[in-house]
């Protein structure tokens, strides 16, 4: 019987994904994305390089695995949302909830590591490029989530970029010294204010139910 557990060999690659990508992360954090070869990467995670590039496909993704699994957390919250909820409604409680918990995910963490790990981010050209590759995944699995059709593309890519630039903002604005606690208070306005514009102009995605309901 299936407990839809991950076996024992899924566990023991998921915890390798996991452990190259933080001693990657961890070079590069101290040397700098550029300065540091994949090779070293490879010999400081005591790995052969063909095995890190069956892993990693390019070293940008050495980063990315940070935030691999939030790929496809809108097009989750969307299937799974509660019965007669909007999928804007559960984005934006989703949102608040990633707010209040100080996801790094929101922008809104000033933990040192953090705020080091998106200057990385978005200080490095070619990880900002590699970037817009999971951007584009995630907006795509959302617009399924929401029906798959033409107003479900636009929406997707309205509210991905609403996501996306309510963080940068959160971050920016900590990076640049200000508290969290006032950040706070700004992002949760901006949150609700942004999202009932897409409440608005995106009202007919209200009918799309989620995933494997029936009516």
């Amino acid at each position: 019987m299936n407990s839809g557990e991950p076996g024992l060999r899924e566990r023991k690659k998921q915890r390798m994904y996991q452990e190259v990508s933080e001693t990657a992360i961890g070079l590069f954090l101290e040397k700098g994305f550029d300065a540091v070869s994949v090779a070293e990467v490879a010999a400081a995670a005591e790995i052969s390089k063909p095995t890190l590039f069956r892993y990693f496909p390019a070293k940008e993704d050495l980063v990315l695995y940070r935030f691999a699994d939030h790929e496809t957390e809108a097009a989750r919250v969307v299937a799974g949302r509660a019965q007669g909820q909007s999928p804007t409604d559960a984005l934006l409680e989703h949102f608040l909830d990633g707010l209040r918990r100080h996801d790094p995910v929101t922008g809104l963490n000033d933990h040192p590591n953090v705020l080091a790990f998106h200057r990385l981010l978005y200080g490095t050209p070619s990880l900002a490029a590699r970037a817009y590759a999971y951007v584009e995944r995630s907006e795509a699995a959302l617009a399924e989530a929401l029906g798959g059709d033409l107003d479900a593309r636009l929406a997707a890519g309205q509210i991905t970029a609403v996501r996306r630039i309510l963080a940068l903002e959160n971050w920016r604005r900590i990076a640049a010294g200000e508290q969290v606690a006032e950040v706070r208070r700004d992002a949760v306005t901006a949150a609700r204010r942004a999202f009932a514009g897409l409440a608005v102009g995106f009202a007919g995605l209200s009918d799309v139910r989620p995933s494997g309901e029936t009516g």
